[in-house]
């Protein structure tokens, strides 16, 4: 590892921030540290970022929290921080795509340890670009773009990661239970899947209401048709 490779630290608990800080200092890595969720969101659309380390209990957001937002558009590599190490708490944290969890109780010389470990698995797991082809329809996952007849739709970020979500899975069928907890959480309106695949459909079906891409699963769900070129 070396300067280049930017960890960032967030923890409302200074003293356990600035200590992992100057760890991976002395391992090589240029660090930014966040006390909370909202500085590290910032911090992660201004800059570029490598890998996190998030605690899951602050003030404000969970790191929970922060992760399932940031899930929608990034894979960067998330490892939980936690003085809580339940079995229920570490599964949590991997159903929301946490790469690692990691107790509070652990040396800084295992964290640092189980980073460059995450780090080593994710680069040799990096995909090639991939530009996702169905006709008149394409999608460029990199470019957070979407061609109807080679001429750019404009998509917010969660239309862009749901039609993201379905087209990279064709054929499999999500029901709008996994796909509300996916990308809003575990409260909120059900509804609003509905209305989301309303407006994507709108956007990329010559008829909407007899679509080709996102077909309706009666009393399921939705899923993708149409094999990518």
């Amino acid at each position: 590892m070396n300067q280049s490779t930017t960890i960032l630290i967030v923890d409302d608990d200074s003293a356990i921030a600035y200590l992992l800080r100057d760890f991976f200092k002395a391992e090589g890595f240029h660090v930014l540290v966040a006390p909370d969720a909202d500085n590290a969101l910032s911090i992660v659309q201004q800059t570029p970022v490598d890998c996190m380390i998030l605690d899951v209990m602050m003030p404000g957001r969970s790191g929970f929290d922060l992760c399932r937002q940031l899930r929608v558009t990034s894979d960067l590599p998330i490892l939980f921080l936690s003085a809580y190490d339940s079995e229920r708490e570490r599964l949590h944290g991997f159903g929301l795509q946490g790469d690692d969890y990691i107790a509070k109780s652990a040396s800084p010389s295992e964290i640092v340890a189980r980073v460059k470990a995450v780090l080593r698995r994710c680069q040799r797991e990096k995909p090639s670009r991939k530009i996702y082809n169905f006709g008149r329809l394409m999608i460029d996952p990199v470019a957070h773009e979407v061609l109807i007849d080679g001429c750019p739709v404009p998509f917010t970020t969660r239309e862009f990661a749901l039609l993201c979500l379905l087209a990279e899975h064709p054929r499999q069928v999500f029901t709008r239970e996994q796909l509300f907890e996916r990308f809003w959480g575990e409260i909120g309106d059900r509804q609003t899947v509905t209305v989301h695949i309303r407006r994507i459909r709108e956007k990329i079906e010559e008829h909407p209401a007899e679509p080709r891409y996102i077909i309706t699963v009666r009393g399921v769900g939705y899923r993708f048709e149409g094999a990518g070129q």
